[in-house]
Parts: structure tokens; C-alpha cells; sequence
């Protein structure tokens, strides 16, 4: 009975389990056990346990192998870590953290990245990914700021570059600042609209914690401070924001910055900031403006002639920044502060709550409608300017305290808030 079968069919005792698993094998130890070979001696015969036997033929055949399921500490949450995984772009560390505060779940970092990798390069992309669209002449302005290095009269300068860049021609303008202030996006935009002779009619911004108030990155809701709103209105355009953290909601992946960066500034040194900024006029003037851009295919300046007739006129309107409308109080020291600078106020106002107008280079304090000081702007920083008249009657200045009061009209001689609207050129 036994030379039926080849002895080539019968494996060593040293084979593991896991080579019985051949279909051939499997077969021949069915064939014995119908000929009535029972499973210890065809077990013997192939070199493996009798349980692998006993299950090959309760199959009647092979056994395709089956995954234990486990169970893991992560089971019904994967919805949950999927949204929290987007949410922090990716970071598995605050994931592991907000596990053990949420769900009681404290578990290694290693384990939580192993998790998550399945959506990485989903991640990946959707950071890459970039839903283009035009937008007709005079439509739209993108609006960036970057930082840099500059050598700048022999020594290395970090410096803030400002990119507006128009959506139909692709014409920028680009200044340098070495602050990254509201004001310094506000006379960005002022020097882009002067470049372009207009206003286009939106603007698009970043997440600039300079011109935006509040923003979340679950839900994408972004809010604009009251200053932006102001200037907005000023000018006649509508601030538009792209999501936070995701510049590439803009429409169009322009990469301004990077390409003033590595073209205009490139390594280059320069004797003096004024030779820097000549420099960047020049550059944007005769490489930006004149290149065959590489989406239109045409030079910025040749497309600009039909963005031009499109923005809305500047009609002789002032820069925005030349009035602002404030309330300081007076401080201890008989003075209210602007801007790093403090300005001498009347000392029987010290407490008080002024209103502050800086104008055509003045800045005008007023109270209950009254006028009580007026000084010269000063264009520096962390200086005090005084009026002596403002700390007559002051013990120690000349002679002792006075103690009449000082007289002041009453609020009915406010200023109408009309006369702002008529120098602005609307209302607030």
C-alpha cells in the first residue's frame, strides 16, 4: 500500500507546518486518509502535528490562511482620527495628547503614527493642491508679505518684503519695509494702487494677524478687524481671505514672495536702503513686468493695458493714514501716547479721555470739543514732545499749583461727525 505512493511525496520531519500547505500535499494526505491511513501515521509520514492533519481534513482540502482579529486601543475611532488628523495638519504627537484628554486613551507616539500614515499622502496633496481660476481685468489683487536676508551697507538685514500682484496681467509692485505693521500693509496697498493708477475691486489677503481679528482652521472662518473694514470703505474695495494656512486657496499659486526673493534679491549687496529700494523699482520695472509669464504666456505689461482701464480711479484721494481718528487717555505724566511717542497734554486733564485727530501732519487733541493741544507729528520713535504752556500751574514747574479749574465747553460743541465723512470722501 505504501509504494503507491512516491516517497518524494513525503516531506522530513524537520519541514515546518507552514510548507505542508501546498496543494499537492494536502492532496496526498486526503487520498491516504481515504484508503484509511489514519492521522498519526500521516502525520509520521509528513513530518508535521496531527491537529494539522485532523484540520486539512475536516476542510477536505488546503486552508487559506486567516488573520486573527485583534483588537486595538484605536477601534471605533477612526472617524475621529481622521478629523483630528487634518485638523493639525498631520501632527500625530497632539493627536497622542488629545487621545489621553479626550478619550483616556495614553498609548506611545509610534503607534499613533503607524495609525495615521494611511493619510499622509492624502495630506500631501491636498496641501499641493491648487483650484485655479481668472479673474477678469481689474477683478482682483493678491496681497503677501515674506522675510528676508539683505546685505544692506555691509552688514546682513532681515527685511520684509511686500508683494501685490494683479490677478488678470500679473503685474506686481513690491515694496520693502522693515516692520510688518497694519500701516505697513496699509501703505503697501496705497503704493500698489499709485503703481496701477486704480483700484481693483477686491483684495486678497492672508492669514496676517495684522489685518484679521479672529480665524479658525476647523470651520475657515476669518473676521477682519475694524481698521481693514476703514480702509477698505476708504478706498472702495472688498477684502477677500483665503483659508488659514491654506495660501493656496487664493486661486492661484503665484509664489510672489519667492520670486522677488530669488530673483530680485538673490545675494546680492547694496550700499544703502535707498540703493535697495531703487534697485527693486528698477527690477520690477524692467525683469518683473517685461517677462513672459509662465500661466499667460504674455508680459505682464502688455496684458495690463486692458486691466487699466478697469480699476476704479484714485480721483485725487489722499493716502488713508494721513487722518486717523482716536481716543487716548491722558496719562500720568500729562501726556497721551502715539505711536512709541507721547504728546504734552493740559495737566488738569490727566485722567481724562481725549480725542485724538492726526492730520496733514498734526496731531490735534481735543476735549469736550475743545482743542487743547496741537503739536507737530514726529516721524521717530519713543520721543516726547511738549508743550510747556501745558505744565503751567504744575508744583515744582513755575510756582505752586492752581486751583482753578479749568473751563471747557460743553459736549455739545462736539465736532459733527459729517466734517470727518467730507475729508475721508463717505462714511465710515
Amino acid at each position: 500500500m505504501h509504494d503507491e505512493f512516491p516517497s518524494k511525496l513525503a516531506l522530513s520531519k524537520t519541514v515546518r507546518v507552514e510548507e505542508m500547505r501546498s496543494g499537492e500535499e494536502v492532496s496526498a494526505m486526503v487520498r491516504l486518509h481515504g484508503i484509511g491511513w489514519g492521522a498519526k501515521r500521516i502525520a509520521q509520514e509528513f513530518g508535521c502535528a496531527r491537529n494539522t492533519v485532523r484540520r486539512y481534513l475536516r476542510e477536505g482540502g488546503v486552508v487559506s490562511y486567516r488573520q486573527p482579529v485583534r483588537r486595538t486601543a484605536f477601534d471605533g475611532l477612526d472617524d475621529w482620527l481622521r478629523e483630528r488628523f487634518f485638523r493639525h495638519e498631520g501632527n500625530a504627537d497632539v493627536i497622542r495628547q488629545e487621545l489621553a484628554s479626550e478619550h483616556g486613551i495614553v498609548i506611545g507616539l509610534r503607534s499613533v503614527e503607524l495609525r495615521v500614515k494611511r493619510w499622509r499622502r492624502e495630506l500631501k496633496a491636498q496641501k499641493r493642491a491648487t483650484i485655479r481660476f481668472e479673474t477678469a481685468p481689474g477683478h482682483q489683487m493678491q496681497i503677501d508679505f515674506g522675510d528676508t536676508r539683505v546685505w544692506i551697507g555691509g552688514e546682513r538685514v532681515r527685511v520684509h518684503v511686500f508683494v501685490a500682484t494683479l490677478g488678470y496681467s500679473r503685474r506686481m509692485h513690491v515694496r520693502a519695509s522693515q516692520r510688518q505693521r497694519q500701516a505697513d500693509w496699509f501703505e503697501g496697498m496705497e503704493g500698489a494702487f499709485l503703481r496701477f493708477g486704480g483700484v481693483p475691486a477686491e483684495v486678497l489677503i492672508d492669514n496676517a494677524k495684522a489685518l484679521v481679528e479672529h480665524h479658525d482652521a476647523v470651520t475657515r472662518e476669518m473676521r477682519f478687524n475694524a481698521r481693514l473694514h476703514a480702509f477698505a470703505r476708504y478706498w472702495g474695495f472688498t477684502p477677500r481671505a483665503c483659508a488659514p494656512y491654506r495660501a493656496r486657496t487664493k486661486g492661484k499659486d503665484e509664489r510672489g514672495v519667492g520670486y522677488v526673493k530669488k530673483n530680485a534679491v538673490a545675494g546680492r549687496r547694496f550700499e544703502s536702503w535707498a540703493a535697495f529700494e531703487a534697485h527693486l523699482d528698477r527690477w520690477t520695472r524692467e525683469i518683473a513686468d517685461q517677462r513672459e509669464h509662465g500661466t499667460t504666456g504674455v508680459a505682464p505689461v502688455e496684458r495690463f493695458g486692458d486691466e487699466a482701464r478697469a480699476l476704479r480711479p484714485l480721483a485725487g484721494r489722499a493716502p488713508f493714514g494721513q487722518l486717523r481718528d482716536l481716543v487716548r487717555k491722558v496719562q500720568a505724566d500729562c501726556a497721551i501716547d502715539l505711536d512709541t511717542n507721547s504728546y504734552s497734554v493740559p495737566w488738569r486733564l490727566i485722567g481724562e479721555s481725549v480725542q485724538v485727530v492726526v492730520l496733514a501732519g498734526r496731531v490735534i487733541i481735543r476735549h469736550a470739543g475743545q482743542v487743547v493741544a496741537d503739536h507737530a507729528l514726529c516721524r521717530g520713535r519713543r520721543q516726547r514732545i511738549v508743550d510747556r504752556a501745558h505744565f503751567v500751574g504744575v508744583a515744582g514747574f513755575e510756582g505752586p499749583v492752581r486751583a482753578a479749574p479749568i473751563e471747557v465747553a460743553p459736549a455739545t460743541l462736539l465736532r459733527p461727525l459729517a466734517e470727518y465723512e467730507a475729508v475721508v470722501g463717505g462714511a465710515w
